[in-house]
Parts: C-alpha cells; sequence; structure tokens
C-alpha cells in the first residue's frame, strides 16, 4: 500500500515538469509618446456608487486608497505627469472621467478596481482591455507588466481579457468612453475580495497602498521610465510581445469551456480514509485555472482550489496531477472533479464510484493487562455534604414554633385578663346594689319607728324591700 503510494507521488512530481509551453515574451513598445507621459488615475465608483461591499469592504473607498498610493509613487519618477479624475468621495460619470482624460491629453487612464464573484468562489488578479487594436495590444502590453508583479506577491493571475458588449463595443464603460475619445485604457481588477485566497491582499490600508505602489511600477516597466530617487531604470525593458493580430484577439477574447477533465484510479487506503486519483485537463484557448470536486456524485462541489501551474497570463498549467481526498467513514465515493479556465467556465470529469464503503476506524483495544477484581468496599455511611445548610434550616424551624407558642400564650394571657376584669366588676356592682338595698332598709325601719302606725308600714316596707331584693338579685345574677 504504502509503495504504491510512493509511486503516486513520484508520478505527479514528474507531471510538475509537464506543463503546457509559454509564448515568448520580447518586443517593442507598440504605444508611441511624447517626450512626457501623461496619465489619468482613476479611482473607480465614488459617492452613491459604492461598488463591491462583500465582506464589510467598500469598493469605492479601497480604490481611492490604492490610487492615491499610486499617484505618489509616480510621482517619483522622472518624465511623468499624473493626474487623478477624483480626490475625494463624489459621484462621476463613465464619459466625465474619460472626457478629463481626453482634456489633459492622457496617454493612457488606469481604472482601479477590486472584484467579487456571483458565487463568491473566484480569486486572483486581471486586467480588462478594450477589444479593438490598437487599445488591445496596448493594454495587453501594460496588463502584462501589472500581472507580473501580482504574480510576485503570491496574487493568482487571472489573465488579460476583453468583453464584448453590444453592437460590437466594450461591455465596460470607462473602456467604451475611452475608446471613443481615443484615449487607450485598462481596469485592474487587483484581487477579490469575497474569497478567502484573496483577503489577506485587501484587508488593510497598508497592503491596498502596496497594491498601489506595485501599479506604479507597472507604468513605470511599461514606458519605460527611470526614478533617481527610487534608483530604478526601465528604460531598456522589452515589452511584451503580442503577436499577431489574430492570436491577440484568440487570447483575449477565449470564451470555450475546457476540452477535457478526466480522473483514474491510483490508490486507496481503506484504513486511513484516503483516496488517491489522478486529474489530468486541457484548454488550448485560456488554460487552466481551477478546479473542485465532489465525493457524492456531483450533488455538492468542494470550493475552488489552483489548477497546478495555472497561470492565466501565459497560459501554462500542469496537464495532470495527483489529488488525495479524505473520504469520511461510512461512505462509498463516487468522485466528481470540475476544471475551470479563466473565465469561469467548467467541465466535469467522469465520475470514479469505489468498489467498496469506507469502514469505521476499530475501536482501539485496551493493553494494559488485566487485574484482580478488587473486593465490593463496604457502603461508607452516608455524609452530609451540606451539614451548615441543614443545620440552618432546622434552627430557622425551631425559632418559628417558638414564635408560633409565644404569640399563642400572648393571646390567651389577654383573654384571661379580659374575663377576670369582668368578673371583678360584677362583683362590685353586686356589692354595691346591696349596700344600697340595706341602705334603704335602715332608712324606712327609721321611718317606721317615728310614724303613728309605725309597726304595720314597717312591716309591709320590710315585705316590699324583701320582694324587691329578690327581684334585683334575679336580674343581676
Amino acid at each position: 500500500m504504502n509503495l504504491r503510494r510512493f509511486a503516486g507521488l513520484m508520478l505527479a512530481a514528474l507531471m510538475a515538469l509537464s506543463w503546457i509551453p509559454k509564448r515568448a515574451m520580447a518586443a517593442e513598445l507598440l504605444q508611441e509618446t511624447g517626450e512626457k507621459v501623461v496619465v489619468v488615475i482613476d479611482p473607480g465608483h465614488g459617492g452613491s456608487n459604492l461598488g463591491t461591499t462583500a465582506n464589510g469592504h467598500e469598493e469605492k473607498s479601497m480604490t481611492l486608497v490604492t490610487a492615491l498610493a499610486m499617484y505618489d509613487e509616480l510621482l517619483l519618477y522622472d518624465g511623468i505627469e499624473v493626474y487623478l479624475t477624483r480626490t475625494q468621495d463624489k459621484d462621476m460619470t463613465l464619459k466625465e472621467r474619460a472626457q478629463f482624460a481626453e482634456s489633459v491629453e492622457a496617454d493612457f487612464l488606469f481604472s482601479i478596481h477590486y472584484n467579487a464573484s456571483e458565487q463568491h468562489d473566484a480569486y486572483g488578479a486581471e486586467v480588462w482591455v478594450p477589444m479593438h487594436a490598437p487599445y488591445s495590444t496596448y493594454g495587453y502590453q501594460f496588463g502584462y507588466e501589472a500581472l507580473t508583479n501580482f504574480r510576485e506577491l503570491g496574487l493568482l493571475v487571472r489573465g488579460i481579457k476583453t468583453r464584448p458588449g453590444e453592437k460590437g463595443l466594450d461591455y465596460y464603460g470607462i473602456l467604451r468612453e475611452s475608446v471613443a475619445l481615443e484615449v487607450p485604457a485598462v481596469i485592474i481588477e487587483h484581487c477579490h475580495v469575497d474569497e478567502a485566497h484573496d483577503a489577506g491582499f485587501c484587508d488593510s490600508e497598508e497592503k491596498l497602498q502596496l497594491l498601489g505602489r506595485r501599479d506604479a511600477a507597472a507604468v513605470a516597466r511599461y514606458f519605460g521610465l527611470k526614478s533617481s530617487a527610487l534608483n530604478v531604470d526601465y528604460s531598456d525593458r522589452e515589452a511584451a510581445d503580442t503577436g499577431d493580430e489574430a492570436w491577440l484577439n484568440a487570447l483575449l477574447n477565449a470564451r470555450t469551456a475546457p476540452e477535457l477533465c478526466q480522473i483514474s484510479y491510483v490508490d486507496a487506503d481503506y484504513e486511513e480514509g484516503l483516496l488517491t486519483l489522478s486529474v489530468s485537463g486541457s484548454d488550448s484557448d485560456s488554460g487552466l485555472l481551477y478546479y473542485s470536486y465532489s465525493i457524492d456524485g456531483g450533488e455538492t462541489f468542494s470550493g475552488r482550489e489552483s489548477w497546478p501551474g495555472g497561470d492565466g497570463l501565459t497560459g501554462a498549467y500542469q496537464k495532470e496531477f495527483t489529488l488525495m481526498l479524505n473520504i469520511p467513514p461510512g461512505l462509498r465515493p463516487v468522485v466528481v472533479v470540475r476544471a475551470y479556465n479563466g473565465f469561469d467556465i467548467g467541465t466535469e470529469s467522469n465520475p470514479y464510484e469505489s468498489p467498496m464503503i469506507f469502514p469505521f476506524p476499530p475501536e482501539p483495544e485496551d493493553s494494559r493487562p488485566e487485574q484482580a477484581e478488587d473486593p465490593e468496599p463496604e457502603a461508607a455511611p452516608e455524609k452530609f455534604e451540606d451539614l451548615d445548610m441543614l443545620i440552618a434550616i432546622v434552627m430557622f424551624t425551631i425559632a418559628i414554633v417558638l414564635s408560633m407558642m409565644l404569640a399563642l400564650q400572648i393571646v390567651e394571657a389577654k383573654r384571661r385578663k379580659k374575663r377576670r376584669q369582668r368578673y371583678l366588676q360584677n362583683i362590685e356592682r353586686e356589692i354595691a346594689m346591696e349596700k344600697e338595698a340595706a341602705d334603704r332598709r335602715r332608712y324606712r325601719y327609721s321611718q317606721n319607728r317615728e310614724s303613728p302606725n309605725g309597726r304595720q308600714y314597717s312591716r309591709q316596707t320590710e315585705d316590699w324591700g324583701r320582694s324587691r331584693y329578690y327581684q334585683s338579685r334575679n336580674e343581676d345574677g
């Protein structure tokens, strides 16, 4: 198994040497200029036109930062006059930008932009140029310098391209309006702000300024400028060879899908969950830049990865490479690979179906020696983990009970006191009534003794008083 994997890796290394041949690049600059070069830098968008806002970016602000850095760098070169279409955030039509370039008799207009794709899966730098000569040849020679710089930074190079619009004119307005005024122009799409591969090239002001300085170096190389301040001299630099017009038009306008994408089995390590395939492809028009893969028969695909050796500037790419896939356990994969060119057109490969399911890894065995079973320990007495809490609850309960008992005793004492008071009041009233009755009897007795019929009167009075006494006793008691 290991020998087969080693053989596959060696095969991949040999394949890396078999790239599509590159076209030789050495020629004279095709554009003629005066003694002083005049260029206009156009920061794309502005004002209400935000540009792309993917990943929290704002393209109109990014382009201004890059354009200002490009402007400052170009001022360090000799024999060049530099203008900006805008130095602040404001609205400008594409026609106004082109007219400004014409008004200063610009030799070139460079429109600064950042990119985003519809599916958020493309990445890399590209340069858009006018469709027709001589502006297409000027754009190609400058684009070659710009993309060479971006490649040195580590960006994937997507190529130099054109896009046709209506009536045989350019699709992009800034190119269309500039060419109408006979001003050479290009659009520089530095990178894709919405994709992880490019995110690290544009996530700070310093990196945006670095791209602007790279743009300035590309302009200096294109026009053969020199700078004593920077200690550089590009006056003897050769320009890129555009070939004949038919070859250049075919290169810039390629819109065909890759001719071939094919996969074949190399090895499978079911224990490690690795499947190794050989992937081959071809695109004679624009080269191969990306690939993605599916392990469920094409239902879902991975994100794009760079096709080994893919270069949209030269059209070079590796004819074949080895793809190693991690397969989840319990899956019988059906693999499909998709190859993409610089125009994001894809071609799917033949499917490869695994002959068996990738198994789950075996459970690890316990390598420790068996030990004699220990006797079951005696049950330990139960302990209260929260003894303090239990004591607090008991004390609180006792306090409540004592408080209730004390309250009941107080109520009962008050009731007894009231009953005693009522009893004493009744006794005092009875004593007072008896005393009053005795006083009346004595008074009447003394009166009877003084009266002539005192004896008879005394008896009647005594009988009346006795009956009155018993009546009073019955009423009170």
